[in-house]
């Protein structure tokens, strides 16, 4: 038997396993499922995107929200568009990148609500260019809004988490976050730290009942595009990265990663990826690299 023959038969069985293993998990996670009728979620970045995309999937679900966001306008729009779906909803303005907002606001919820259930983690920056065009300051602010930024609201509602028996955090990372993504470097940097962070958390938070989802989206139809960064040639860098993320084909709309968003926040699965295409890379990226981007 040749060499390829065995590989691939190995690898056959290894998957094959694998999936087995991880069927039964989420079937064993689904008899757990978190219900969220009156459970308090808070969502970083919660004022537009997927981020209000998904306090409207978590809210329709039953549960209390508070909306983190920079932006005071788009952040009161959001909640008028929150309670005019009669969702329950508590804007409060911050920026992610200050500890001591962040710990501000998280008491703020508390005092409100009286409790914290789940904390996603979604506030994202996005710079497009070529690493000759990157500054230093384009890595420090993907990476304080990336990772410093979950880092801050994790440390800050980690008690109110423990003190309600267990709970749930999502953090919203990227394909980009697992494979490392060309004209992307600052955004794709800070999201592979953001990975290492929730699966370090994930391993600590266990014994607390405290289930961390690590979300990695591919393209997606969020308008992203026209809220981003974009530098060297600006035209053309904007012209590929609108494009990618409008075809159908190649992207998924809000409304279907966010419904698969709350889904995995429900059962504490440890991982979702979204898109056939960004599973793809990943399995590629993981089981066969020499084939993947930049090889």
């Amino acid at each position: 038997m040749s060499l390829f023959n065995t590989t691939t038969g190995w690898l056959t069985s290894a998957l094959a396993a694998g999936s087995a293993i991880a069927l039964a998990g989420r079937t064993l996670r689904e008899i757990g499922k978190l219900p969220l009728r009156d459970r308090v979620v808070i969502i970083t970045g919660g004022s537009r995107g997927l981020g209000l995309v998904l306090a409207h999937a978590f809210g329709q679900r039953g549960a209390c929200l508070a909306l983190l966001a920079r932006n005071p306008q788009e952040l009161e729009h959001a909640a008028e568009e929150l309670r005019a779906a009669n969702i329950p909803v508590l804007p409060l303005v911050c920026d992610v990148r200050d500890q001591k907002t962040v710990q501000q606001s998280i008491e703020q919820v508390i005092m409100h609500y009286g409790r914290i259930d789940v904390l996603v983690n979604n506030a994202g920056v996005i710079q497009v260019g070529p690493l000759d065009h990157m500054s230093t300051e384009d890595f420090e602010q993907a990476m304080a809004v990336h990772f410093w930024g979950p880092l801050y609201t994790t440390q800050a509602a980690l008690p109110y988490l423990r003190s309600r028996g267990g709970g749930r955090i999502v953090n919203i990372s990227s394909i980009g976050g697992l494979v490392a993504v060309p004209h992307l470097l600052p955004y794709s940097a800070s999201k592979f730290a953001l990975s290492g962070l929730s699966d370090g958390l994930r391993a600590e938070l266990a014994s607390d009942n405290i289930r961390v989802t690590s979300v990695y989206p591919g393209l997606m139809r969020t308008g992203s595009h026209l809220n981003a960064l974009f530098k060297g040639q600006h035209e053309a860098e904007f012209a590929w990265f609108a494009i990618s993320n409008a075809m159908p084909f190649l992207s998924t709309d809000a409304p279907t990663a966010a419904r698969q968003i709350v889904e995995a926040c429900q059962r504490g699965d440890p991982q979702l990826i979204i898109t056939p295409q960004a599973n793809l890379l990943h399995l590629t990226q993981t089981l066969m690299p020499i084939f993947c981007i930049g090889n």
